[in-house]
């Protein structure tokens, strides 16, 4: 079994368990014959989120001051969304047995979340 508290997911990464028939979703999202045969488009269930695009600090009242606090603009995608992201975009990797992808924020296309819904 897989356990998640041993992953850290890093930046404006996103680690999702690909839904392999994506014909139609639990939530009745369906996609056409041509666009899952091409595979241009892919979807999959988000089970870890990293903490976002890194920005640093602003220190207006002593700007001298040298700071090492980093500060994430948060990423929009949760866990448990059901997640549509370009392919291409996507790197498979494999975990004690189970097959997942690391995708960056920037290829996810639409997310929906609806707890009730989804079924891991």
């Amino acid at each position: 079994m897989l356990d998640l508290n041993k992953i850290i997911v890093v930046g404006d990464k996103v680690l999702i368990k690909p839904e392999e028939n994506l014909h139609k979703t639990n939530s009745g999202l369906y996609l056409p014959p041509g666009v899952s045969e091409r595979e241009q488009v892919r979807g999959g269930y988000v089970l870890k989120v990293g903490p976002g695009y890194a920005v640093a600090s602003q220190n207006d009242d002593e700007p001298w001051k040298d700071s090492n606090d980093v500060q994430y603009i948060p990423l929009q995608a949760e866990e448990g969304d059901f997640a549509l992201f370009t392919r291409k975009s996507a790197i498979e990797i494999e975990i004690e047995g189970e097959k997942l992808l690391i995708v960056p924020h920037a290829a996810i296309l639409i997310l929906f979340r609806d707890n009730e819904l989804f079924n891991f």
